[in-house]
C-alpha cells in the first residue's frame, strides 16, 4: 500500500498530552499527531480569562514563533506590550529573547503556535517530550 499523500484531522481529534499541568490550558499535540519533523506546532484551547500560553522566551531553543488565533479572541503579551488578537490574527515573534504569552479573551479560544530555529534542523524540545510523557 502506498504511503498517504496527506492527512486530515479536526482539532478535536488531536489528543491532549497525558501530563496535564494544573492551571494551564489544554493543548493539542498537532506536531506529534501528524508526525511532523520539520517544525513545531501545537494548538492551545481555553475559556475567557484562562492562560493559553504561559509567559516564556525561546532563548534555549532559539525558536522564532508564529501565533494564529483560530477561534475566539486572545490577548498576546509581547515584551511588556499586549496585542488584542481577534479570530484570524497572526502574530510573528522572530526574537527568541522576547517574553511572550497569551490569555483567552473569549469562550472557546483556540491559539495555534508554530515554531522553529531559522537555518537549523528541527529537534523536538525537551519540554514537549516531558509534557507528552516521553521522558
Amino acid at each position: 500500500m502506498a504511503a498517504a499523500q496527506y492527512s486530515v484531522a479536526h482539532v478535536s481529534e488531536i489528543v491532549t498530552p497525558r501530563k496535564a499541568e494544573p492551571g494551564k490550558a489544554p493543548w493539542r499535540a498537532v506536531r506529534r499527531h501528524f508526525g511532523i519533523g520539520s517544525f513545531g506546532i501545537a494548538a492551545y484551547e481555553a475559556q475567557a480569562g484562562d492562560v493559553l500560553v504561559g509567559d516564556h522566551t525561546e532563548i534555549d531553543t532559539r525558536h522564532e514563533e508564529l501565533f494564529f488565533v483560530a477561534a475566539g479572541r486572545a490577548a498576546i503579551r509581547l515584551g511588556g506590550e499586549t496585542v488584542d488578537a481577534p479570530v484570524g490574527t497572526f502574530v510573528y515573534v522572530p526574537d527568541p529573547k522576547v517574553v511572550r504569552g497569551a490569555t483567552a479573551l473569549a469562550p472557546g479560544t483556540t491559539l495555534v503556535a508554530v515554531g522553529g530555529a531559522p537555518g537549523k534542523t528541527f529537534e523536538v524540545s525537551s519540554w514537549e517530550q516531558q509534557y507528552l510523557g516521553d521522558e
